[in-house]
């Protein structure tokens, strides 16, 4: 009797697989994957830089994204979209991440990036770069010599950096604690403001520097001075572009065992303050914050709440305001240990 063999089917190929085949099949997906592996990019950004209309835009990304090969993270009304770091460890999405970035290096969507990160801050830098007002600065306050009394208490102070100082009120509590203090910001109309208060208090020992916190030239002069003790990032990351840059910026002012204090918003959904005050993000999750930290390479010692009370006026009055607290270690081994 002679059997006759049955025929064996190949296997089924995984529709995941093909899915993704199909997915980066399309030169303006691979352009969006490539793009969003270099820089988190807002809806209306990708927009921009690959001149095509948002629905269009958003119609390829959420493919990409039901992949697994993109994330997507809601800051108020803007959607911010990242490649996942999963997806990179994949040959073929590897490959595709070299040919999308071919792609916009021809077609230079690539060489506009720089441009439309930095374009986050115009908002901001316009509202604050308007004409100084001629305005007398604020009444002395009474707890300048009480401060000062205090001061002897830091163990280090001879350095204190107050990055963005904005209408420099926090000098009046940096002054009298440390030996010399520079205020930091890129509004020459701001400063202006600031000067006047520093003449009117007579802190001869505080120093203005019109810039930006990652300036060579801020990098120098804190570096001839051995590092800073303290820096003080006061309000002033929801308005940075790249916040976990700014982080590290920050972290290179510091010297071994010097401190950064980072006061902001825990998220929330105020929308308008993008077109009132400038913002950029809308506030930070202490998960959030706490990576920028790490890669950094600062070591968290505390987060601290703001009680409503101290900060029941303004714009910003309703939102809720936190603190964090990190230090440079002398060594990284004290930072893995922790």
């Amino acid at each position: 009797m002679v059997s006759v063999s049955k025929r064996i089917s190949p296997p089924k190929p995984e529709s995941s697989r093909i899915e993704l085949y199909r997915a980066l099949a399309d030169e303006q997906r691979l352009k969006i994957l490539a793009l969003c592996s270099e820089e988190k990019l807002s809806m209306g950004e990708l927009t921009t830089l690959l001149n095509d209309s948002q629905p269009q835009i958003s119609r390829k990304a959420v493919a990409l994204k039901a992949l697994g090969l993109l994330k997507a993270e809601r800051d108020g009304q803007r959607i911010w979209m990242s490649a996942t770091t999963e997806s990179s460890l994949d040959p073929v999405v590897k490959d595709a991440l070299t040919e999308g970035k071919n792609l916009c290096l021809y077609d230079g969507s690539w060489a506009r990036i720089a441009g439309v990160v930095a374009a986050r801050e115009a908002k901001s830098q316009a509202l604050f770069d308007e004409p100084a007002r001629s305005e007398a600065p604020p009444p002395f306050p009474a707890h300048l010599a009480h401060l000062a009394a205090l001061a002897p208490l830091l163990p280090s102070r001879q350095l204190a950096i107050d990055v963005g100082t904005g209408d420099g009120m926090l000098l009046d509590v940096l002054a009298p604690l440390f030996q010399r203090v520079i205020a930091v910001d890129r509004s020459r109309a701001q400063l202006a403001r600031v000067a006047n208060l520093v003449t009117a208090r007579g802190f001869g020992h505080v120093s203005l520097y019109a810039g930006s916190y990652d300036d060579t030239a801020l990098l120098e002069r804190v570096d001839a001075a051995q590092g800073a003790d303290l820096v003080f990032a006061g309000r002033t990351l929801h308005h940075a572009s790249r916040p976990a840059q700014a982080v590290q910026s920050f972290a290179r002012l510091l010297k071994k065992g010097g401190h950064l204090v980072i006061l902001d918003y825990l998220p929330h959904h105020d929308d308008a303050l993008r077109a009132e005050a400038g913002d950029v993000w809308l506030g930070f999750s202490s998960e959030q914050i706490t990576s920028y930290l790490a890669e950094a390479k600062l070591q968290l010692l505390t987060e601290i709440p703001i009680p409503h009370a101290f900060h029941s006026a303004g714009p910003d009055a309703n939102l809720t305001w936190h603190a964090w607290v990190a230090c440079r270690p002398h060594n990284l081994s004290n930072l893995q240990r922790s």
